[in-house]
């Protein structure tokens, strides 16, 4: 049966740092693109904030969910 990321929290943390990641990339390569701090493009942006500010913390969790990933 196939569950969505809202409802197995694995799935959510996955898809949460996979965002966080994507965000953070795409600020450092293209920077126009996260300019604005509001609107729908706002939560992006903040996403990016929180990969640049926090980003031991989050290649840590990349690392555990990839590993995770594999061998469960």
């Amino acid at each position: 049966m196939i569950q969505s990321a809202l409802f197995n929290f694995h799935s959510f943390v996955t898809v949460v740092l996979l965002l966080i990641c994507t965000c953070t990339y795409l600020k450092m390569h293209f920077p126009s693109l996260l300019i604005r701090r509001t609107g729908f493009r706002g939560f992006f942006w903040k996403a990016a904030r929180i990969g640049e500010r926090l980003s031991p913390w989050v290649a840590i969790g990349c690392s555990v969910m990839g590993i995770s990933i594999l061998f469960w």
